[in-house]
C-alpha cells in the first residue's frame, strides 16, 4: 500500500510505503541530494503526523546516491539574530516528534549524511549505514552554525570533542569510523542499508508496543538523571509496562514453552 498521494506538491518529495506494521518514509529530492528546505521539512513532519495506527516501525531513508547533504543552502538567506533563532526553532518540533513519537525510527544511511542531515539521523533511534556514507558537519567552515538539535544529539553519539573536531575542521568521516565512534550501530555493505534498516524494523515492531515507548521515551531520559531518581524511574516503567495485556501474554508463552527463546 502507498501513501503518495500529496496534497500540496512538496509532499511529493517525502513518500511513504506501508509493508504490513512498517512504513518506509523516503526523502525523494534527490536532484538536491535530499537537502532540506523548509518544505521538505514540513513535509516530513506531515508524513510522520499522518502514519495509520497500524504503523509499529519507521524506516527512514533517501531516494538516489544519498541520505541527505544536509541544509538547502539556497535557502540560507540574511537574516538578523531573531529570525535565524526562530527559524532554527522551527525545526525542533519536528525532529522532536521523530524521536519522542510514537513509534521507533530506523535510519537507513548511505551516501552524504551531512550537516542537517546527520542532525536528521541522530534523532532516529537506530542507524544502519552502507559503506558509502559518510559523516560531516560543514556548518563550521561556512561560518554558521548547528540548528536542528545537532548539539544536544550528536554529542551524545560520538562524545563532544569528536563533534568539536568535525566542526572546526570540516573532517569527513567514512561509514566503518562513524560506526566504530558511535554514529550508527550497524555497518552493511553498499546497497544494502535499507534492507537492513527493513529487517530491523520488522524485528522491532514485533515487541510489545508499551516497551517499545518506555525505550523510546523512558531511558533517554533516565540516562540524564541522577542514579536515585533514574532506579525509580526504571522501577515505574518496568511496573506499567509489565501490566499490560500484551505484555503478560508474552510471560506466559515464555513460562509454558512456547515463546522465543534467547539464541547466539
Amino acid at each position: 500500500m502507498s501513501l503518495h498521494e500529496p496534497v500540496h506538491p512538496l509532499l511529493d518529495e517525502v513518500q511513504v510505503t506501508l509493508q504490513g506494521a512498517i512504513a518506509l518514509i523516503r526523502l525523494a529530492r534527490p536532484a538536491k541530494r535530499n537537502a532540506l528546505s523548509d518544505g521538505l521539512m514540513a513535509a516530513v513532519h506531515q508524513r510522520f503526523a499522518e502514519l495509520p495506527d497500524t504503523v509499529r516501525a519507521v524506516v527512514l531513508h533517501g531516494e538516489g546516491q544519498h541520505f541527505c547533504a544536509g541544509l538547502d543552502l539556497s535557502e540560507l538567506r540574511d537574516r538578523d539574530a531573531v529570525e535565524g533563532l526562530q527559524h532554527s526553532r522551527s525545526w525542533y518540533p519536528i525532529l522532536r516528534d521523530i524521536e519522542q513519537g510514537r513509534v521507533p525510527v530506523i535510519a537507513a544511511l548511505h551516501g552524504a549524511v551531512v550537516g542537517g542531515g546527520l542532525e536528521l539521523a541522530a534523532a532516529c533511534h537506530i542507524r544502519v549505514a552502507d559503506e558509502t556514507a559518510f559523516f560531516a558537519l560543514p556548518e563550521g567552515s561556512r561560518g554558521i552554525f548547528v540548528g536542528g538539535g545537532g548539539s544536544v544529539r550528536i554529542p551524545k553519539l560520538i562524545g563532544v570533542h569528536r563533534m568539536m573536531d568535525m566542526m572546526m575542521t570540516g573532517r569527513v568521516v567514512p561509514a566503518a569510523e562513524g560506526v566504530t565512534i558511535g554514529m550508527a550501530q550497524y555497518l552493511v555493505p553498499p546497497g544494502e542499508a535499507l534492507a537492513k534498516a527493513t529487517a530491523l524494523a520488522e524485528r522491532v515492531a514485533q515487541n510489545a508496543p508499551m516497551t517499545n515507548y518506555a525505550l523510546m521515551h523512558g531511558l533517554p531520559r533516565i540516562a540524564e538523571q541522577s542514579a536515585d531518581s533514574g532506579f525509580f524511574s526504571e522501577s515505574m516503567l518496568a511496573g506499567i509496562a509489565q501490566s499490560a495485556p500484551e505484555a503478560k501474554a508474552r510471560v506466559r508463552a515464555f513460562l509454558d514453552g512456547t515463546g522465543p527463546k534467547v539464541k547466539p
